[in-house]
């Protein structure tokens, strides 16, 4: 198994709308793949097979830590393209919620 569960929505509390700066001012960090849980469970091909799939947006994928679980919020593309590279790790903006 690749994720530790496939979900269909975002059950954290909504963090507001952050800009492409305010993800920026979240380091990038090390998470395992068989640690996060999707909040899509639907993968675009297009946004997987693209030789430019991060030109215009951020080399990393983003991840809301909520509960003590990891959900990945976006960058679904790059997590499954780690998979088929063979790696359990990739690096990843990791926002942390309070409950």
């Amino acid at each position: 198994m690749i994720f530790k569960a496939v979900g269909d929505s975002r059950p954290y509390p909504e963090h507001g709308y952050l800009t492409p700066r305010d993800w920026a001012a979240v380091p990038p960090r090390q998470v395992r793949l068989d640690e996060l849980i999707t909040t899509k469970s639907t993968l675009d091909l297009g946004a997987l097979l693209a030789e430019d799939s991060t030109f215009f947006g951020d080399l990393f994928p983003h991840v809301v830590q909520w509960r003590g679980q990891l959900y990945l919020e976006d960058g679904l593309h790059r997590a499954v393209r780690t998979a088929l590279h063979q790696r359990a790790l990739m690096h990843a903006r990791v926002l942390v919620l309070d409950d």
